[in-house]
Formats: structure tokens, C-alpha cells, sequence
């Protein structure tokens, strides 16, 4: 086998005997080689394997085609499945419809028929033997949105309960602040500090302040002092770092950090006293940034305000609201000009104004949902977005300035594959793209807004963007042009931000030597890996649990029309977007009297015959036929065509786009903290560790 033939990367089967082998990047190869049945050699879906390329089908010259030779590593070494018992045998069936054969139960279960479950994988079988595993854990009965939410969190590795060590120590915290912790402090406490969060939120991890500073403003950032309660190779510490961020979805949190913390002593509630790390930043009247100073500060927070409240009372009109909070309301209309000019400069700049829209799920008493709706941004959530924005750059500069250790949160420019894309994409719509530089792609922005395809142009525009992670080198935030950039405004619910304000709290205190820097630099790099990596577990988590609430909610409205538009299009059929956020697919075989074709630089579906052409962004009306709560699945159809065939396995779904930073609109990314912050911790009566349990 010459060096050209050789392939690694990763096996993607179908659950129909062919798959598929993914190069690797760097292989000097973009197509995806098919892998006929029997010339997989053993590889399961996801394993990292190296193959062969074999000489090109003369029917398909235009297919590479390729066999696996070996297995390098396995993507499955745990399989969550449901139970089923038959003659005496336990196996189980994965969920994964790419994993087609059951595992056979080996070893002592007590697991029941119907169960969903996990199996470590003992063996992975051969031609005359079955896989073999052993359960690991089980979820409750399949088929119920309560099992497969279990099952989601249990493959991102999302832990509910917290190791009794670490409850230990979260309970052994004194609930108040000694006068000997606020010794050596800045006294904020009769400043008017307030906080502005929604309505259910518990964990409140920033306030605000803002007064004259002669013809300027001081703008005064004070976020939670995490880092003073959780210290470094604690177990509260470990915990932390294993978790990496809160994972939110429908009404309920994982937190990062305990209730003790989260929403006790770290949280700014009111008329309390509370330990902040503050940004202090004067700023010209046009929002320049003039100056700035960071201290270890303690506050007092005046009022405890909600983003409802603050948005009428912004918009006036409500004399009694008004009246409850004249003592504030001049500050909060300055604070809206100031927001406003700060959002002006960021846009002159090269901030990129997306529309990332939310969904929002209303849930009853036990936990259904009952209505789903998009969220909103209002002006007050823009103003604490803004004034978030701002510290978060203020504290990057400040670090690298300086050249002291720090964990940056970076967003680099698009690459060119998704640059030529993403200029195929939006030519059919009439917009031409040179560059994607910020000014370019704000510039097709600005020229799609208030028309039709707007969303679509948005949405075409995040998914060429590449995902921002973190890293200890300061590269830079593309989406929002800052040349610097971190994330020091939710230490509740992301451990960057906790890191952060661990490296600030070093260099105030004056302890930094060249031995404790470099142990400080070594402990944001580790941070930086696990942070980025823990991010996209709760993101696909979150994502995958919001679908199961979302089908649950459309079982209710079998039959009904909506209006949608095309929000992804693939050789597998439409996927439509509801208002609400809600999606579904409409087959490729339901759509009506043609065979469609499958152009995926323009994505579109367009029928062979009749030439009729479904775009993405196109509006439709369409109709649920079909939705399931233990696998989020919805299905669609165009009207008239609530009979025609459907799916027989779940189709593969785009790749989630990129999110610009927001704050409280898309907090895990945002300068802000966590999205739907005060979601109830669940029902679900944990199950202690097992000691010995890797963390």
C-alpha cells in the first residue's frame, strides 16, 4: 500500500452496512471516501481508523472509494441503549441508528425489559461472535422524555449531584461577609450598585454602577468574587474544573458550583454585603475608553431589578413603576445613553449585528412544556450586554498589557473553505461577497435587514463564522473586532471567568514571581483545554435536551399548520424553523410529484422535472404529522402531503451554527454569564458518586 493510499481519519457508518471514512485535516483531502458493506473491518461509527483507497467504481468515477484497514482508536467505548430480554439473554439496542447490532449483556444486572441503559463495551464482537458489554447505569423507562434527558447528560459526562467532599465544604462557608474579608478592600457600599437579571434568576453575578466623572462617565462593572471562596486544589476547585460551565435547559440548571455558592454567598443579592472583583472605567460621553482600574472591592447592592421592569421603565409611561424607582431611574436612562454609545462605537469598528434568536420554554408545575416562544432582547438586556462587553475587554487589555498569565476567550477569522461557501450561498439571493473581513460581511448585513430573506442571510453569516474557544494566546475576537478579549463576568457558571479573576487577584495582591507565574500560566492553559471542551459537551447537551422539550410540546399539536421557514437543507429533505425555534423535517421523498436534486453549495432541493426549487430562508406553510418526546424527533409536511412517506432513521442534522458573543440572550458564550439563568435544579434525586470515580 503506497503512502498515497493511505487514508486516516474517521469512520462514519450508516447503520446499513456501507459508512463513510472522514479524512483527517491536513491530508490534502476534502472528500469523504464511501466504505462499501464488509470492507469496514470491524469499525464502528465514530472510531478513528486508517483505510485504503480501492480502485473508483466505473459506475460512480466521481466517488472515491475506500476500506478500513485498521482501527486506530474506538468512539465507543460506552453505548446508551434500550433493554431487551429475550430467551433468557439480556442485549441491548442502541439508540444510535449508525450502531445497528445489539450489544449482548454480559456479568450480574438487574436491568428490567424496556429500560434505558448504558453498557461499557467489553467487546466489539466479530463476524460469528456479538459485541459484548456490561451496564453501567441506567435511566428509567425508554421512550419517556424524563429517560433520555438522563441519557444526554450521561454521554456528555454531565454530573446533577456534586461529591459529598465537595457539599462538605460548600456548606462549611460562612452565608455572610466578616468584617475581617473585606479588610484591604475597596468600599463600595454606599455607591448605587444594582443588578438587573430576569425575573426567576437566583444566581446574580454582576451589578452595575454609573456616575459623573466631570464632563465623563464612571462606569463601575462588579462581578461576584468566586475565586475567594472557591480555592485552587480544593475539592470545590476540582469540581469546578471538572464541570467547566452550568448546563441549562427548559426550566432546570446543572450548576458549576453548588446552591450554597451559586445562589448564596456569591450571588449580589440586595441589601447585603457581597465580595466583587471591580472594573472601574471612565469613559468619554461618547463611550471612548479614557481609564480604567480593577480592585478587590465589597458592595452592597441597592435594588435587585429585573429586565421586565427596567424595559418599561425605560420606554416611560408606568407612574407607579416610576415612582417605586425614581431614587434609580436617571441612572438608568444614563446608563441606556451610555449603552447606546458603546454599541455605536463597537459597530463603527467592525462588530458583526447578528440576529441569534433563542427559544424560550414555559414549563407547568411538573415540569411539561406548556408554550414555547422566541426570546426577545429588550433595551436594558442590551444595556448590561454592552456595559459586560466592555469589562470583558478592559480586563483582556489590562492582562496582556501587562504580559501576565490569562485565559482569553478568541474568535478567529472565517477560513477560506467557509469563505467560498458562504459567497456561493449568497449569490443566488443577490449579494456579492469580496472578503470575509467584518466591514464585508456587516455590509451584506445591513443590505439584508428588513427584508425577507434576512434571517436566512443571518444565519448563512453565523455558520461560516468559525466557534470561539479559549486559549491562553490573545488572538483576538472576530465577531465583535476586539483585538482583546476574555471572559470575567460570570465566575458563577464558567470557570475562565473563575481563572480570570484568580490571575487579577494574583497580580493586585502582588504575588506573582517568576515560580508563581509560571505555575499560574501552566493552570489557565489546563483551564483553557477543559473550558473549551466542557463548553461544547453543555452545548450539545442543551441542544439535544431542548429537542426532547420541544417534541413533547408538539405532540399536543399534531395535524396543526404553521408558518416556517427553510432552515437547512440536505440530500435527506428540509428542515423548517418554526417562530418559536421549533424544527422539524420534511422527508425528501414527501416533497411532492418529482425527484429533487441536491445542490449543496447553494442548498438547495430542486426537482428534476418540474424545476421547482426549495431554498434555505424560503417561507412554507407546513404541517406536524409526527413528534417524539425520548428522541426529539418532528416531522413536517407541506400541505396535501400529510400522507406521503416519511423517514426511517433520523436524519443527519447541519452542523450547529456558530453563536456571536451576546450576553444575556446566548450567556454561555456572552459577556454576560449563562443563558436562562435561574432555571430550577431538577426533581431527579441524585445518585451518590462511586467512590474512585475519575473526575
Amino acid at each position: 500500500m503506497t503512502g498515497e493510499n493511505k487514508i486516516k481519519g474517521r469512520y462514519q457508518g450508516s447503520g446499513r452496512g456501507f459508512g463513510f471514512l472522514i479524512p483527517e485535516d491536513g491530508q490534502g483531502r476534502s472528500d469523504d471516501c464511501f466504505v462499501p458493506p464488509r470492507r469496514e473491518n470491524g469499525a464502528w461509527d465514530g472510531d478513528t481508523v486508517e483505510g485504503e483507497l480501492l480502485p473508483a467504481d466505473p459506475t460512480r468515477p466521481d466517488r472515491s472509494t475506500a476500506r478500513i484497514t485498521k482501527i486506530l482508536s474506538r468512539g465507543n467505548q460506552k453505548v446508551v441503549g434500550t433493554i431487551r430480554k429475550a430467551d433468557r439473554e439480556v442485549w441491548l439496542q442502541p439508540d444510535s441508528d449508525r450502531l445497528p447490532l445489539p450489544i449482548k449483556v454480559v456479568g450480574k444486572t438487574r436491568v428490567r425489559n424496556g429500560e434505558k441503559a448504558a453498557v461499557a463495551v467489553t467487546s466489539y464482537g466479530s463476524d460469528t461472535r456479538p459485541p459484548l458489554g456490561t451496564v453501567v447505569e441506567t435511566f428509567g423507562p425508554a421512550g419517556t422524555r424524563a429517560a433520555a434527558v438522563e441519557s444526554i447528560l450521561y454521554q456528555q459526562n454531565i454530573q446533577r449531584d456534586f461529591p459529598q467532599p465537595v457539599l462538605d465544604e460548600a456548606s462549611a462557608i460562612r452565608q455572610s461577609v466578616p468584617a475581617a474579608a473585606r479588610r484591604n478592600r475597596l468600599d463600595l457600599r454606599e455607591k448605587c450598585v444594582i443588578t438587573i437579571d430576569g425575573a426567576s434568576s437566583k444566581d446574580l453575578d454582576d451589578a452595575v454602577s454609573l456616575e459623573r466623572d466631570g464632563a465623563n462617565w464612571l462606569l463601575g462593572v462588579h462581578i461576584a468574587d468566586v475565586s475567594h471562596y472557591v480555592q485552587p486544589g480544593t475539592p470545590l476547585d476540582e469540581e469546578a474544573f471538572t464541570r467547566g460551565t452550568s448546563v441549562y435547559f427548559a426550566d432546570q440548571v446543572v450548576p458549576m458550583l453548588p446552591v450554597a455558592l451559586s445562589n448564596g454567598i456569591c450571588s449580589l443579592n440586595p441589601q447585603v454585603d457581597r465580595l466583587t472583583l471591580s472594573c472601574l472605567m471612565t469613559l468619554s460621553p461618547d463611550g471612548a475608553m479614557l481609564d480604567h482600574s480593577i480592585a478587590q472591592s465589597v458592595i452592597r447592592s441597592a435594588e435587585r431589578m429585573t429586565y421586565e421592569d427596567c424595559n418599561v421603565l425605560l420606554a416611560g409611561g408606568d407612574a407607579a413603576l416610576e415612582a417605586r424607582y425614581a431614587h434609580i431611574l436617571p441612572m438608568l436612562r444614563d446608563m441606556a445613553a451610555l449603552a447606546r454609545a458603546l454599541e455605536k462605537r463597537r459597530k463603527a469598528r467592525g462588530s458583526l449585528d447578528l440576529d441569534s434568536s433563542e427559544s424560550y420554554i414555559h414549563c407547568d408545575g411538573e415540569g411539561r412544556p406548556v408554550d414555547i416562544e422566541a426570546r426577545t432582547q429588550g433595551e436594558s438586556e442590551g444595556l448590561i450586554e454592552s456595559f459586560m462587553l466592555a469589562a470583558n475587554e478592559t480586563v483582556a487589555r489590562h492582562l496582556f498589557d501587562l504580559k501576565k498569565p490569562a485565559v482569553y476567550r478568541v474568535h478567529e477569522k472565517p477560513s477560506p473553505d467557509k469563505t467560498e461557501t458562504l459567497k456561493a450561498m449568497l449569490s443566488p439571493l443577490g449579494y456579492a461577497l469580496r472578503e470575509a473581513d467584518n466591514f464585508s460581511l456587516q455590509k451584506v448585513l445591513e443590505a439584508s435587514r428588513d427584508k425577507p430573506e434576512a434571517p436566512a442571510v443571518s444565519t448563512m453569516v453565523l455558520r461560516s463564522l468559525m466557534k470561539a474557544r479559549y486559549d491562553t494566546e490573545n488572538l483576538g475576537h472576530f465577531g465583535l473586532a476586539a483585538p482583546y478579549y476574555c471572559h470575567f463576568t460570570s465566575p458563577i457558571r464558567r470557570y475562565p471567568d473563575l481563572m480570570v479573576h484568580r490571575c487579577l487577584h494574583a497580580l493586585l495582591a502582588g504575588k506573582l514571581g517568576p515560580r508563581s507565574e509560571k505555575k499560574l500560566a501552566k493552570s489557565c492553559e489546563k483551564a483553557a483545554v477543559q473550558s473549551s471542551q466542557r463548553e461544547l459537551a453543555a452545548q450539545a447537551a442543551e441542544r439535544d435536551i431542548d429537542k426532547l422539550y420541544f417534541a413533547e410540546y408538539m405532540e399536543g399539536h399534531l395535524g396543526e399548520s404553521f408558518q416556517a421557514a427553510v432552515s437547512g437543507v440536505t440530500k435527506f429533505g428540509l428542515f423548517a424553523a418554526l417562530p418559536s425555534g421549533v424544527e422539524g423535517l420534511i422527508p425528501v421523498e414527501s416533497l411532492p410529484d418529482d425527484h429533487y436534486a441536491y445542490d449543496e453549495t447553494r442548498m438547495t432541493l430542486t426537482g428534476e422535472h418540474t424545476g421547482r426549487s426549495f431554498t434555505f430562508g424560503m417561507e412554507l406553510t407546513v404541517v406536524c404529522v409526527a413528534a417524539d418526546a425520548s428522541t426529539g424527533r418532528i416531522d413536517f409536511r407541506l400541505p396535501g402531503q400529510e400522507n406521503a412517506p416519511g423517514r426511517s432513521e433520523p436524519a443527519p442534522r447541519p452542523q450547529p451554527q456558530a453563536r456571536p458573543e451576546r450576553s444575556r440572550s446566548d450567556r454561555r458564550n456572552s459577556g454576560r454569564s449563562g443563558k436562562r439563568r435561574g432555571g430550577k435544579p431538577a426533581m431527579h434525586v441524585p445518585k451518590p458518586r462511586k467512590k474512585g470515580k475519575k473526575k
